[in-house]
């Protein structure tokens, strides 16, 4: 579970994030929504501790991410927006180095890898390097070795973004299938028909701040929409003339 209460972050005099808190509970599928330059991002790298808040506090499953960084990150999978691989080692090697990173013994090491290279369709590629994969076989691997060591919690910057019809449905049996082992899976997206498919909670964040949070039934009664696009376009609309 991932608690965060009254965090901010400024850069000079832009507040990037000013008051934001929510939770995402286990066993769910929370979505984090904004349009481009509200937040979102930074929310995400303070979350897993790439960047310290001004302000606030982050909780991993209790842990104070602030007081234990390194407790907290043991309990994160991430996919950042820049997945950045290894070129020149194989996707299996990719894999294995950062389980080797979360301190994993060899034999469990294997164990694990081998299992998200089948749940991930990745045994084609597994043994060839990443240069020159595709943008699906990209992200694919990145999550792989964003989960090599069990976590608890699962953070994802647009997993979908650049991806073809076919690995997005893949991508979303993958992260439904997350949801009912009961992990916390926490995603940023752009695409609404993602959040419709997936998403248990949505937290919208404009201008630094959460503007609307709630199941998607919770938002459509709020703003008397049916369509979560519609909804969307609402309650950013409505911060929009309150600035």
């Amino acid at each position: 579970m991932l608690e965060v209460q009254g965090l901010r972050k400024a850069f000079g005099a832009i507040q990037a994030v000013d008051g934001v808190s929510f939770s995402a509970p286990d066993g769910a599928i929370t979505g984090l929504l904004g349009p481009n330059g509200a937040g979102k991002t930074t929310t995400l790298r303070m979350l897993y501790t790439l960047m310290r808040p001004d302000a606030g506090s982050i909780r991993i499953d209790g842990v104070d991410a602030q007081v234990d960084p390194l407790q907290a990150r043991r309990r994160m999978g991430v996919l950042p927006d820049a997945k950045g691989l290894y070129k020149r080692l194989t996707a299996r090697e990719n894999i294995e180095y950062f389980g080797r990173l979360q301190g994993l013994g060899e034999a469990t090491l294997r164990e694990r890898c081998e299992q998200l290279i089948q749940a991930l369709d990745l045994g084609e590629i597994a043994d060839r390097k990443t240069e020159g994969f595709s943008q699906g076989q990209r992200v694919k691997t990145a999550i792989a070795r964003a989960l090599i060591h069990a976590p608890q919690n699962i953070l994802l910057d647009e997993p979908t973004n650049g991806l073809d019809v076919m690995a997005t449905r893949a991508m979303r049996r993958f992260l439904l299938g997350l949801r009912e082992a009961g992990h916390c899976v926490l995603f940023s997206s752009h695409i609404m028909q993602e959040v419709a498919a997936l998403c248990d909670r949505i937290v919208v964040i404009a201008h630094g701040r959460v503007v609307a949070q709630g199941t998607p039934d919770e938002l459509r009664a709020q703003t008397g929409m049916d369509n979560l696009e519609d909804v969307f376009v609402q309650v950013i609309g409505s911060e929009e003339g309150l600035s």
